[in-house]
């Protein structure tokens, strides 16, 4: 236990600290080291992965990796790269990587708005009395051009029950948004265990086709950008009441990330 650290760099001591949880490891995708025989084992067998920097945020840096016929291709930002071998492949990620430790993540094929991938930001504090709460969740939408849903890289964020339920109705919707909700307590009673001192983070949740919510990653210093971007500003003023309590100011220039256009769903 270290009973003073409030921020952890590494995605996959993250993602060990969440597996200790029986009942978070069904939520989260493989993850492992990158190397040559683990990407082409992942790649084999889930056709599509991520690849991204072992430490890094704001969505720099990750590549989507698949594999269609025998053709091989990944994505960085907006460009697109085409290999005939995975050798050509695995060189190129590897160039891009250099001496940076990167990790591989099963892809997970998520639900999309008007054809754009989207996911979700769950945002959990240390209470001024006491405990945890979910104080908002927004709704990511990628930019058109890129594989990732991050504000940071031109995402457009909207309210997370907008993106659910006009396809899935409204019961789905509440149970869907419980269920993120139930993720995020306990992932933030297994980080409390070994860093009591943390007292937010930003838990980026994916959704699949049927419904069932994946952790992508476990953010120990959430940047709050998504929420300035809502229409309920309540959520973004409790957000940075409960942080001013524990010590925590924001910047909140939130110039890349888009809000979600009136009255679009």
């Amino acid at each position: 236990m270290n009973k003073t650290r409030k921020i952890i760099a590494s995605k996959l001591i993250k993602t060990r600290i969440v597996l200790r949880n029986k009942n978070l490891q069904k939520h989260m995708p493989p993850t492992h080291p990158f190397n040559q025989k683990r990407l082409s084992a992942m790649l084999a067998r889930y056709g599509m992965i991520y690849v991204k920097p072992d430490a890094g945020s704001l969505g720099i840096g990750v590549m989507r990796v698949d594999k269609k016929g025998g053709i091989y291709r990944y994505q960085s930002g907006v460009r697109i790269f085409t290999f005939p071998t995975f050798e050509k492949l695995f060189q190129s990620i590897q160039s891009r990587c250099g001496s940076k430790r990167y990790l591989i993540q099963k892809g997970i094929h998520v639900l999309k708005h008007e054809g754009n991938p989207f996911d979700f930001r769950v945002m959990i504090q240390k209470k001024p009395s006491g405990g945890w709460e979910c104080t908002g969740t927004a709704g990511r939408v990628a930019h058109p051009r890129k594989a990732v849903t991050n504000g940071s890289q031109g995402g457009t964020i909207y309210k997370a029950a907008d993106l659910i339920e006009p396809k899935h109705g409204s019961e789905a919707t509440s149970l869907l948004l419980q269920k993120m909700e139930q993720i995020a307590q306990l992932t933030a009673a297994q980080f409390s265990r070994s860093y009591p001192a943390m007292n937010e983070l930003g838990i980026d949740i994916a959704v699949d086709r049927k419904l069932k919510p994946w952790i992508l990653e476990v953010n120990t210093r959430p940047d709050p950008c998504p929420f300035t971007k809502l229409e309920d500003k309540a959520i973004i003023r409790k957000i940075i009441t409960y942080a001013k309590v524990y010590g925590r100011r924001y910047c909140l220039t939130c110039s890349k990330a888009k809000k979600a256009p009136k009255g679009n769903k």
